[in-house]
């Protein structure tokens, strides 16, 4: 297929990987020229802006950090609306909030474009292997198109049905179960060390339970071992996730108690110059707030 790909940091740089990789044709763009290094040595094209890469394509996908990056680089100069034609596919990888995706979704239609929300599930080193969990919500049609990209990127796929705003729903509850997954174990850690306990050994109870998966096992032994530096998103994508969290509960007048818990810690995290570290230092906030120390 004749691929574009914006954004290529961690996670897209590993999904544009895999994409090459698989002898597919790939133009790619980035601000920062650095991240395209690595592509163009592997056989990709580096482009200008996001219109140009979007030249003489069936599918672009973007991998960007925020809604208000997904906005400019949809709306701006050279931007995915002045320069896809109607035969073009737009697949959104991003994690972005439930209004952005649906002024994309919008904009697109009203432009004669098609628009595919594909968020993704895993670790940026999973991306390179392909090893990542996507979940595309959009036309059908436009879903089997993009599919050949999707078996390349994946283990698996589990689609979300016609709207985008569903697979953006289903990204967004995802990371806040997985955030209030980190943010109780940190409170359970704290707990049992303060009564005495080795929290290893706390651990290999949760696991040996119904705890035995892969998020309490990860974010478990990192907890234990005080390991703030991980594979995953940072605090301050963490951050992120929480808000976006907010926004979509807010948007259909909905309470997310829990929520704000983890969010405050990553916030003190952050204040404290930890943001660069895994969102899992949540869990040190809360052994600092119960007099654990650092």
């Amino acid at each position: 297929m004749k691929v574009g790909f914006i954004g290529l940091g961690r996670m897209g740089g590993g999904m544009a990987g895999r994409i090459l990789s698989a002898g597919h044709d790939l133009l790619v763009f980035d601000p920062v020229p650095a991240q395209m290094e690595s592509l163009v040595a592997d056989g990709a094209t580096a482009v200008g802006s996001p219109a140009a890469a979007c030249v003489d394509r069936e599918v672009v996908v973007s991998m960007l950090a925020a809604d208000v990056i997904l906005s400019k680089v949809l709306e701006g100069n050279d931007g995915l609306l002045e320069g896809m034609p109607a035969s073009c596919i737009h697949m959104a990888s991003g994690t972005h909030g439930v209004p952005a995706i649906n002024k994309a979704n919008e904009l697109h239609a009203a432009n004669g474009q098609r628009f595919i929300a594909c968020p993704v599930l895993g670790r940026p080193d999973l991306a390179a292997q392909g090893l990542l969990t996507l979940v595309p919500g959009g036309p059908a049609a436009a879903v089997d198109t993009v599919r050949p990209l999707l078996d390349v990127m994946s283990k698996g796929i589990i689609e979300a049905g016609e709207s985008p705003q569903a697979a953006t729903a289903v990204k967004i509850a995802n990371n806040f179960v997985l955030g209030c997954a980190i943010e109780t174990m940190g409170e359970a850690f704290s707990l049992v060390e303060k009564l005495g306990v080795d929290p290893q050994q706390f651990l290999d109870v949760l696991l040996e339970g119904l705890f035995g998966a892969p998020a309490y096992e990860v974010y478990g032994k990192m907890i234990v071992e005080k390991a703030w530096v991980g594979k995953g998103a940072t605090a301050v994508i963490g951050l992120k996730d929480a808000d976006l969290a907010l926004e979509a509960a807010d948007a259909v007048d909905m309470p997310l108690p829990s929520t704000h818990i983890w969010r405050d810690y990553l916030a003190k995290a952050i204040e404290r110059g930890e943001g660069h570290l895994d969102w899992a230092v949540m869990a040190r906030e809360q052994a600092r707030a119960s007099g654990l120390g650092e």
